[in-house]
């Protein structure tokens, strides 16, 4: 996965030009992706969306996914690559967002759609409840308490969803809207990354 927008910390760091990423598993395993790398561009380890995608194997084929932060996009092709039935690409940089659109026509790959848009400004849109969500906002800018009750309270989330997020830090599970679980975390050098379950609420 790539993200945009982080601007401390050594592994933050991304020279300008071009990066690479490549897709881990399913029909497209192998696949190497080239992407623009302003300023700001971090790949996260293979080995952590290596680990993020088998914890999400059991909800993965013809699930609903957002990526809210979508980068290179990897992230929302890793899905439909494994399964999903249909992606959302949230991307705020039309050149990221046009390259994606064109990684998606050389794959074929009709399920997904790229949204040139900020994050909170789709969210303000019409709500459609996804299955499985994808948090890897900028660092530093508290985008996660922000955005984790604005999903919750919009009608964005199916009544099982998982999401993943991603942060410099542990999160606290404390701090999770009421009914979300903790239920996986892990650590690569300074990324902390959780998966979290949406409990289905009963009226």
């Amino acid at each position: 996965m790539v993200r945009r927008g982080r601007h401390s910390g050594p592994h933050r760091r991304a020279g300008r030009g071009e990066g690479r990423v490549r897709i881990i598993g399913g029909r497209w395993r192998g696949r190497r992706l080239h992407f623009s790398a302003p300023e700001g561009l971090r790949p996260t380890p293979d080995r952590v969306r290596e680990t993020l995608f088998n914890w999400l194997q059991p909800w993965l084929p013809g699930a609903r996914c957002l990526d809210l932060f979508a980068g290179s996009g990897v992230l929302a092709l890793e899905a439909l690559s494994r399964g999903a039935e249909r992606v959302v690409a949230v991307e705020r940089e039309a050149r990221l967002a046009a390259e994606l659109r064109e990684r998606a026509r050389l794959l074929d790959a009709e399920g997904l759609q790229v949204v040139c848009m900020e994050a909170a400004a789709f969210l303000d849109g019409p709500a459609t409840p996804f299955d499985i969500l994808f948090l890897d906002p900028p660092y530093g800018h508290g985008w996660l308490p922000r955005l984790m009750p604005r999903l919750e309270e919009g009608g964005w989330l199916a009544p099982l969803a998982h999401l993943y997020l991603e942060a410099e830090s542990p999160i606290d599970p404390q701090g999770l809207p009421e009914g979300w679980e903790l239920i996986r975390s892990g650590r690569a050098g300074q990324v902390a990354y959780h998966l979290v379950r949406r409990e289905e609420r009963r009226l």
